[in-house]
């Protein structure tokens, strides 16, 4: 079967990629030459690990290919996956002028049956519209299904994520597109994977309902957090308490500075907006986005009270960047407000991240950029801890203390164990812990 992926962003080229990896023929299209000239020199735009060597994989056996030209791609596909950006509008809701461009050229160049699957985060009514657009664009009339297939990807662990689903959600009218969205995801019926088969308008819901529920799950434990500093608790015995319980969970309960990314801040904004539109406030949601904001002035403060309430003048060395480990994504990081409201207060910031250093410099000027975690802490009166990534678990404890002024330490995701730091010499500050 050959299908056609429009979008080469995270989304789409990971969804074309592992698509290919099924066996499957597979066209990805973008209209930016710069990312198709780099995929097909070998490269990928974006980090993601085991990415790059399934991309060259699949594209040395012929099943994987990449252009710019749309009605190509479109022309010999059965299935055409749109899978480009809808960024955060200045009102709120999710902005769809590059859906609506793509179903244009989509209905403009068929020319028998397709497919048109939005796996782009939509909000209920896109696939409706989407249908709209290609009709009236048609040159003439040729039949074809529109199908809501949300993604489920979490950067870091992408491909894992899409080879071995929690659920697929498929969202379709007639019993043809059903059956084609089958067929394509064929290899996780082996596996058993869980097929929720519903109407468009449901499927799009399940993808912002699911958003928003483990952004409260955040937002919430990291309310409790801030609780148990106040009179004494240890949040992650909560939190484990807490998930032991099978209708809570475990995922999603570590306290932090917050919630970021391309999805969570975007798609909770989004249903937000959609709730407003059919005149309803969704409270809760409103509520987890105010505490997901407030978080990081918690945290920059933190840090203030840490140095003893004076800033100006001190050497702040902070690991990681990104919002998360495993990607070099700053979309929304903690670190995007945390550390430009310690420089305001005459802070300077020196930052290593292993991903995401090229990706921040733009976005956070005057931060300096440094080689490795050890040249970053040099001479700094105290370290955040800002990014779990794993090889920020084993520093040399005794190297990190003696290339600082101060021995402090900020831990902003709860990675250390308080005693081991305090054995080892350091003032040591973390989350929702004494």
């Amino acid at each position: 079967m050959n299908i056609c992926v429009v979008g080469v962003g995270y989304v789409g080229l990971v969804t074309g990629t592992c698509f290919a990896e099924f066996g499957l023929n597979v066209t990805c299209v973008d209209n930016d030459p710069k990312k198709i000239d780099m995929l097909l020199g070998g490269k990928v735009p974006i980090f993601e690990p085991g990415l790059e060597e399934l991309v060259a994989k699949n594209t040395r056996e012929g099943r994987l290919h990449f252009t710019t030209e749309l009605d190509k791609g479109v022309a010999n596909a059965l299935v055409v996956f749109i899978a480009v950006g809808t960024p955060q509008g200045d009102d709120g809701a999710a902005d769809l002028h590059y859906v609506w461009d793509v179903a244009q050229a989509i209905g403009q160049n068929m020319q028998d049956y397709k497919v048109v699957v939005t796996k782009s985060t939509v909000p209920v009514g896109t696939g409706k519209k989407v249908a709209e657009i290609i009709q009236r664009s048609q040159k003439r009339p040729i039949p074809f299904d529109v199908v809501s297939n949300p993604e489920f990807l979490r950067e870091g662990s992408a491909i894992e994520d899409f080879m071995r689903p929690n659920r697929v959600v498929v969202g379709a009218a007639s019993e043809q597109a059903k059956a084609i969205m089958k067929d394509l995801y064929a290899p996780l019926y082996l596996i058993e994977t869980p097929f929720v088969i519903t109407d468009v308008e449901t499927a799009e819901m399940i993808k912002y309902a699911s958003n928003a529920f483990l952004a409260t799950k955040i937002s919430f434990i990291n309310e409790m957090a801030n609780i148990c500093e106040l009179v004494g608790a240890d949040v992650q015995v909560v939190a484990k308490g807490m998930g032991l319980d099978r209708r809570i969970g475990p995922k999603f309960l570590h306290a932090g500075p917050g919630y970021g990314g391309s999805c969570f801040p975007k798609d909770t904004e989004a249903i937000a907006h959609l709730a407003k539109e059919n005149d309803y406030r969704f409270q809760i949601v409103e509520a987890v986005m105010e505490v997901n904001r407030r978080q990081r002035l918690v945290m920059a403060d933190k840090v203030i009270k840490a140095l003893g309430g004076q800033v100006a003048g001190k050497v702040i060395a902070c690991l990681g960047l990104t919002f998360k480990p495993n990607t070099d994504d700053m979309r929304e990081a903690p670190s995007l407000v945390i550390l430009p409201t310690l420089m305001e207060m005459g802070a300077t910031i020196r930052a290593y991240d292993p991903a995401g250093m090229e990706a921040a410099a733009p976005m956070l000027p005057g931060v300096e950029m440094r080689k490795n975690s050890y040249d970053a802490v040099e001479g700094a009166d105290a370290m955040i801890l800002m990014t779990e990534w794993n090889q920020f678990r084993n520093l040399d404890l005794a190297r990190i203390k003696g290339l600082m002024r101060q021995p402090v330490i900020c831990d902003l995701r709860n990675v250390y164990q308080p005693e081991r730091l305090r054995e080892a010499g350091f003032t040591y500050f973390s989350v929702g812990r004494r």
